[in-house]
């Protein structure tokens, strides 16, 4: 089945204008297509394209197509800096899994039930190679219920909390529980159902857990969400940050073509069940118009229209969406559609601009949310999204 184009044509070229954008699609698709993909080489600008990969967070894709190419097309220092960061990437990834499968154990000798998400669970199930996709720190699933175990796991592991035990015990919720090991440069963030404040539907965390898997990295099995479930849990994340980064679709695309056994009435089950079916579909849009992911032509039917207008709307913006990003006008906009649009999507938005997270917090750990807490967060938001469109 042929894949979906996009709503204007060829979306590199249209949108950029750039023989590095179309270049950098070509290395981000799950297939590469012989002498047509190296002819995309033929005209660009090695040092930009390289830049643009880093950016977009596709480095290793764009290092493993350039393999692919004649020796003598790729310059002798584009070869040497792709090495170097592959070397880098490959110790980090090293690092990681040992770090994920010391926590893995810990967690399961506390008896504390942890999902992996994204990060090597993610490239591990999308890519069957933990170095080929770049992520700086763990992302962990757990239950509400067991935030305060798990902090006091992660604070005897080494790692120093962002958010103290007595706001856990106050019950302030905020956008990630983060613990760092500052000398040994470690980030890793707990969610849990009342974190991922940007499913429309509060997380089913038991079906997740109860649907979850085992996935191979390394030889050691680690406990990761279904494919299914990631695939929206990514779609939701994705279009939490405006699909600013080729990686993001990118993952998608690789998800999709790794699995064609992926069962798309449960996917969109999963989606419907936290009322993410739109971001879920425009994901797919998304994959299917930029990366060419192998999407059936019946799932793409069934996006509504906010979807099919969120995807062109990230369209436009998404080659310099790093250096131009979104204004606050196209920001809100974006955000009522995430939801569907119209009613549904006004009030999910208002929930968003209204629900403080750590940054919001006025009064101190261990009180309860405050009115001056709610009320703050429209205007630093305002405040910091206005400034990031004037860098």
């Amino acid at each position: 089945m042929p894949p979906a184009t996009s709503p204007g044509g060829n979306v590199s070229a249209e949108k950029s204008g750039s023989a590095e954008w179309e270049a950098l699609i070509a290395c981000a698709r799950p297939g590469v297509d012989g002498a047509k993909f190296a002819n995309l080489f033929a005209n660009v600008d090695w040092p930009a394209l390289l830049a643009l990969a880093e950016k977009h967070g596709v480095t290793q894709r764009f290092a493993a197509a350039t393999q692919t190419l004649p020796e003598t097309m790729v310059p002798a220092e584009i070869r040497a800096a792709l090495a170097e960061r592959q070397r880098g990437q490959t110790f980090f990834t090293l690092r990681m899994s040992a770090e994920l499968f010391r926590l893995t154990e810990r967690f399961a000798a506390q008896n504390i039930a942890m999902l992996v998400v994204k990060g090597p669970a993610l490239a591990a199930q999308a890519y069957g190679d933990v170095s080929m996709r770049n992520y700086g720190d763990l992302d962990l699933l757990v239950r509400h219920e067991d935030i305060a175990r798990a902090t006091q796991l992660m604070s005897d592991a080494g790692y120093q909390a962002q958010i103290p035990l007595r706001a856990i015990a106050a019950n302030k919720i905020p956008g990630q529980y983060a613990f760092r090991q500052r000398e040994a440069n470690l980030l890793v963030e707990i969610h849990n159902e009342r974190t991922m404040r940007y499913y429309p539907r509060p997380l089913p965390t038991e079906k997740i857990f109860a649907r979850s898997v085992r996935t191979e990295i390394d030889g050691r099995e680690i406990p990761a969400p279904c494919v299914e479930d990631h695939l929206v849990i990514i779609c939701v994340h994705g279009a939490k940050h405006f699909w600013a980064r080729l990686m993001w679709i990118a993952d998608v695309a690789a998800l999709l073509s790794r699995h064609p056994e992926l069962r798309w009435r449960r996917a969109e089950q999963a989606a419907e069940e936290v009322g993410g079916e739109t971001m879920l579909h425009g994901g797919l849009l998304l994959a299917a118009q930029v990366l060419q992911a192998p999407v059936p032509e019946a799932v793409l039917a069934r996006a509504d229209a906010a979807a099919q207008r969120l995807s062109k709307q990230v369209l436009q913006w998404l080659p310099a969406a790093s250096e131009a990003p979104p204004g606050l006008l196209a920001r809100a906009l974006y955000r009522v559609r995430m939801s569907g649009g119209g009613a549904n999507g006004a009030k999910y938005f208002m929930r968003l601009l209204f629900s403080p997270t750590e940054e919001d917090w006025d009064a101190s750990a261990d009180e309860p949310r405050s009115f001056a807490d709610v009320l703050k967060r429209p205007f630093r938001l305002a405040k910091k999204h206005r400034s990031a469109g004037k860098n």
